[in-house]
């Protein structure tokens, strides 16, 4: 194996962790001597080894001489465990190549370190993927709020539903399967509760073959209209529901009564501020944010300029009339329209996903907003 296969190797042994390491990175590591692996580990979370660490382990004295294949730059800091740097040069490895070199200033420096004990230490490659294994961890060490994913499912002529709300299913199976691989890296899911009245969503993670992550469920719903029988009280992990400042007290007792944590927002247009709630999920050490719907809370969430990045789920399907997919103010001319940046397309059998990043001025007003 090359190095470059060696990286993409680390780089999926970290996704074996998503959804399950925040407020820490995703990172995988590979040990490596001769092309040939001797080691290899990844951290599953907070406050659990770092994969540096479990690589070690694995590899036991194999590791003495061996190149360490690591996503993210080792962290030279103590916290709630010690630094991989130290544990690097204790193991006696001969190199060191990171994809990503670490910019938190708490836990930068590995890379010197190691270069101080006599140990190369540079940067490798795979640094774009490796990049977007981590974006929502390098986005927080930049900004208050958590990474935004805006989400939808639609047609080629821009609907989710058709005028009579149906919506089961405008596209096919495999795109739901990858949709689930989302919400499976996501921290919390964010619909209104429109969308729970028309749908009755579960929102967990459902992901093919891997054991779901926790995930927050999170209701928009001002006057408290959730019903306590509401499916998504039902299925796996915690639900929160952002209701006005003054929520009836009867309907609060009977959805905390049915497992509901219920947190009142100032209002903002009649909904519950986004920056609020994004600024309390953070606190919660959510990174990273899907919000599925509806068309009114996603077309709030973009002109707000909250979103970070999109994943489009476009089926050959035309409606010619129904639900739009995104419903807010837009802008005016062509000249302001949102246009996405790194654009990907994927293939889902007859669907199409396209994914893609918010540009820069858009970040700005998302931490203006804050």
């Amino acid at each position: 194996m090359d190095e470059t296969e060696l990286m993409c190797r680390a780089i999926a042994l970290a996704e074996r962790a998503a959804g399950r390491t925040s407020p820490n990175p995703l990172v995988g590591c590979v040990l490596a001597k001769g092309g040939r692996i001797v080691g290899e580990g990844w951290h599953e979370g907070p406050g659990l080894p770092h994969a540096e660490v479990m690589a070690l382990r694995a590899a036991g004295e194999a590791a003495r001489g061996a190149t360490a294949y690591v996503t993210l730059e080792p962290c030279d800091h103590t916290g709630r465990t010690g630094p991989c740097s130290l544990a690097l040069i204790e193991a006696g490895v001969a190199e060191v190549v990171y994809a990503v070199a670490d910019p938190n200033p708490l836990a930068a420096g590995g890379a010197m370190r190691l270069r101080a004990a006599g140990i190369p230490a540079r940067q490798g490659p795979c640094e774009a993927q490796a990049r977007a294994l981590v974006r929502p961890w390098l986005h927080s060490l930049s900004s208050p709020l958590p990474y935004v994913t805006a989400k939808f499912a639609g047609t080629l002529d821009g609907r989710i539903a058709t005028r009579t709300g149906e919506s089961k299913w405008i596209t096919g199976p495999a795109a739901r399967a990858r949709a689930h691989t989302l919400r499976q890296r996501s921290d919390a899911v964010i619909v209104g509760v429109g969308t729970v009245l028309a749908d009755d969503p579960g929102l967990d993670p459902r992901p093919e073959g891997v054991d779901p992550a926790p995930c927050l469920k999170v209701v928009l719903d001002t006057p408290l209209r959730t019903p306590p029988t509401a499916r998504l009280l039902k299925t796996p992990g915690a639900a929160l529901i952002a209701c006005g400042p003054e929520p009836d007290p009867s309907r609060r007792a009977a959805l905390e009564a049915a497992g509901a944590e219920i947190l009142p927002l100032p209002l903002e247009a009649g909904r519950p501020s986004l920056p609020a709630l994004l600024k309390a999920l953070r606190a919660r050490d959510c990174l990273s944010v899907m919000v599925e719907g509806g068309a009114g809370v996603l077309g709030t969430f973009f002109d707000r300029g909250l979103v970070d990045e999109v994943w489009a789920f476009i089926a050959p399907v035309i409606l010619t009339g129904g639900r739009p997919a995104i419903d807010g103010h837009g802008p005016s001319s062509m000249d302001d329209v949102l246009r996405l940046d790194a654009v990907e397309t994927e293939a889902l059998g007859p669907d199409v996903l396209i994914r893609g990043l918010v540009p820069k001025a858009q970040e700005v007003a998302c931490s203006q907003a804050s």
